[in-house]
């Protein structure tokens, strides 16, 4: 049984290699190249680990961290939706439920259950931890697109009104950090 767990895992580990092939729009701090999702998820445990103080409520922090390098998995299969696309719906839940079942299917099947449950747990957004997780994924790309002039905003003329809307949920996470964002978005947008 060990034997078939390890082999399961070992495969699921060659699988999700697959997440560093995901472009996102993003761009790297003070740079032209394109972020990629296991990137984009490095970053956001490094972030969680320092900027877990600043959570609304009390949270689990591994679940956080398991939280935000399982959420983008999927994209291996659903791909990467830019969050201010006007064509496709940043929430793609059922498209993104298939990769879930595909790609954690491929681990033993307490594991798939319990990456399936996070990544669900986090969709929801309603868990302490899933706020948080949250305003890290909104907070990210913020700091990154002032490192580049507006960055995405500016490349594909995305109006303050449409950025505060996608990431007001913020302060559901922290409210420190949504107090800092909203200053940095007006800042931004001052000089933009």
């Amino acid at each position: 049984m060990q034997v078939n767990d390890l082999l399961k895992q070992i495969e699921f580990i060659k699988e999700i290699d697959k997440l560093k092939y995901i472009q996102r729009k993003t761009k790297l701090f003070n740079s032209d190249r394109h972020e990629n999702d296991a990137e984009h998820s490095w970053h956001l445990a490094m972030m969680v680990l320092v900027l877990a103080e600043h959570s609304n409520e009390p949270i689990d922090v591994l679940k956080v961290l398991k939280m935000v390098l399982i959420h983008d998995i999927v994209e291996i299969d659903a791909g990467d939706t830019f969050l201010y696309d006007t064509t496709k719906n940043h929430v793609n839940t059922e498209e993104e439920f298939i990769a879930a079942k595909r790609i954690f299917g491929i681990l033993p099947p307490k594991q798939t259950q319990e990456f399936i449950d996070i990544w669900l747990e986090f969709e929801e957004g309603k868990s302490n931890e899933a706020k948080f997780t949250k305003t890290m994924d909104r907070l990210q790309p913020i700091l990154q697109n002032r490192s580049n002039q507006g960055g995405t905003w500016t490349e594909f003329n995305v109006s303050y009104e449409t950025v505060f809307e996608k990431v007001k949920g913020m302060q559901k996470g922290s409210e420190s950090i949504w107090q800092y964002t909203i200053a940095e978005l007006n800042e931004a947008f001052e000089k933009n």
